[in-house]
């Protein structure tokens, strides 16, 4: 009998070791929901951030690829265009192309018969407004990769007034399962910043880095063509 009532003692602190447990476990998204309306308001603009973040970067990511396909026999042709005197042929070929070095390459060309200070003036600017194209809303990530993480910590702030408010105005008897409470849902915010700003940030240096090769492109293309300009007739 006394063995029976052990197992059945077992078996009841097993059931309601499992319960507390249950009750313990949250999921993130109710996490998320259970912070009050600040902490929402809160995780709301962070997820607006996060969304503007992650469309910029695949829209300049797939603008920036398509700017950095340059046929390798692009410059061949030009060369030869404009060596056996045919200027249209050359303006052709850089409007098929459709990309700022064709469109750099394009700008030489029609200032062709300029002084060379003239044409490297002229390629110079049309090269300032290339780069301005491809690093369009680029600077936006930058900003949401260092506003994102102070977002989330003023909601950490704000969490935290609201939990330590609960506790002066109860004169000290407040549970501390409800500070708790509004502690770590509190630190959420600051963890969902975090983390929409490392994705700002990564996908920021990375279209940078793109960028950068496109820039370098351009300006071996110019120095390219001012160099045929310069070769004796």
């Amino acid at each position: 009998m006394l063995y029976f009532i052990q197992q059945d003692t077992i078996a009841q602190t097993a059931q309601d070791t499992a319960a507390v447990s249950e009750e313990k476990t949250l999921s993130i998204f109710d996490l998320l929901l259970s912070g009050g309306i600040a902490g929402q308001i809160i995780i709301l603009i962070l997820f607006i951030l996060l969304f503007a973040a992650v469309y910029i970067y695949f829209e300049r990511l797939f603008a920036i690829k398509s700017a950095s396909q340059v046929d390798k026999n692009f410059m061949h042709q030009i060369k030869d265009s404009v060596s056996n005197g045919n200027i249209e042929s050359a303006k052709m070929r850089c409007s098929q192309a459709d990309n700022p070095v064709a469109r750099l390459t394009e700008k030489g060309i029609s200032r062709i018969g300029s002084p060379l200070e003239d044409i490297n003036t002229a390629i110079e600017n049309a090269g300032r407004l290339e780069v301005y194209k491809l690093e369009k809303n680029v600077s936006i990530l930058a900003t949401i990769a260092g506003a994102a993480p102070m977002i989330g910590f003023l909601g950490t702030v704000i969490g935290m007034v609201i939990a330590f408010h609960e506790l002066a105005t109860s004169s000290g008897q407040a549970q501390m399962g409800l500070l708790a409470e509004g502690i770590y849902t509190a630190m959420t915010t600051t963890v969902a910043g975090l983390i929409v700003g490392i994705i700002a940030y990564i996908g920021y240096n990375h279209l940078v880095v793109k960028t950068d090769k496109v820039v370098h492109q351009m300006e071996a293309t110019a120095v390219d063509f001012l160099d045929l300009l310069n070769e004796p007739a």
